[in-house]
């Protein structure tokens, strides 16, 4: 008789928590910066669900509960990660060594069905906002339960009480926390770009136009005066037009030939998956994926993702 219930039982909690599972991703993907990470992480977490659902008393919410069990894998995650040694690229000198960023773009097909609960009454930052590159790259400067408090309360709008539930502490600790991670944000956060402008359109048509022309000075004038390139996880950043410029010009004579490229949209900013022509296979094959935060002045950062292994949360082919 129990064999015959039991799996009746398992399949009704699978229903109860599937919802869930997609605004998880984005959750853990916030706090680790890897969507390939945040995949594991919410299979980690459901699991631990399901195997804990007997001491699941309905004492608090079933998604705050999931959100406790999936904050504290990722902080977890984040101990125990270990990260192999990049090797040193031969590029142009850099206008600045930052520290290196582990970071992966996150694609707006899949923030669409990632942002569907309503905001809780502690939420201080926009979903657009909480969700651009920007903000996801100083999220990942903060030290981890930093992170992770700012997540849960100005993201998601938990109270500082629920919180501290879920990170095992107390309310006045995450208070700490969110004071001094505020601290920190408010130095660098200038906000998002507006989304989706004709301007923003117009922009990235030019941009691509002139990667696939080989036009380095066409993208040169896209950007403003104080535009960065980056290119996580590596330390290599430049700013400003002439050394964007120049080490777009360097890396195009290495390769020998201009990028073709298909346009997508990745932390709800353009973005475009670059592919290397072969001439003698007559195919190209993924690169990179370009991501372009813009303003009304014009580009004003290029992020270069030099892992390809991304391309298919993207729906994008290994080669063209």
């Amino acid at each position: 008789m129990s064999d015959i219930v039991q799996p009746r039982v398992d399949d009704a909690f699978a229903e109860l928590i599937e919802p869930y599972r997609k605004e998880l991703r984005l959750h853990c993907y916030r706090i680790v910066g890897s969507l390939a990470d945040a995949d594991d992480l919410v299979q980690e977490t459901l699991l631990a669900a399901w195997r804990g659902r007997e001491s699941f008393e309905g004492r608090a919410s079933l998604r705050g509960w999931l959100y406790r069990i999936a904050t504290n894998r990722s902080l977890n995650a984040l101990r125990d990660r270990a990260r192999r040694p990049q090797e040193a690229a031969r590029l142009p000198e850099p206008t600045r060594l930052g520290e290196p960023l582990w970071l992966e773009p996150y694609p707006d097909s899949l923030l669409e069905d990632a942002l569907t609960a309503p905001p809780g009454p502690e939420v201080r930052y926009e979903e657009r906002e909480s969700v651009s590159l920007a903000f996801t790259v100083l999220l990942q400067r903060l030290p981890p339960r930093q992170r992770a408090a700012v997540v849960l309360c100005d993201v998601l709008g938990f109270r500082p009480g629920e919180a501290a539930e879920m990170l095992d502490s107390t309310p006045t600790a995450v208070k700490g926390l969110l004071q001094r991670a505020r601290g920190a944000l408010e130095t660098s956060w200038e906000g998002a770009s507006a989304p989706r402008s004709p301007r923003e359109r117009e922009l990235a048509g030019l941009f691509v136009n002139a990667l696939e022309a080989g036009d380095i000075d066409g993208i040169v004038s896209l950007l403003t005066d104080d535009a960065w390139l980056t290119m996580p996880p590596e330390p290599y950043e430049y700013q400003g037009p002439v050394a964007i410029g120049d080490f777009l010009r360097y890396t195009q004579d290495r390769r020998g030939v201009a990028l073709r490229a298909v346009p997508t949209r990745a932390n709800g900013q353009p973005a475009f998956g670059c592919y290397l022509p072969v001439q003698e296979a007559a195919i190209a094959r993924a690169y990179g994926l370009l991501v372009l935060t813009t303003t009304g002045e014009g580009i004003s950062a290029i992020t270069w993702f030099r892992d390809s292994s991304i391309f298919p949360y993207f729906g994008l082919p290994r080669s063209l």
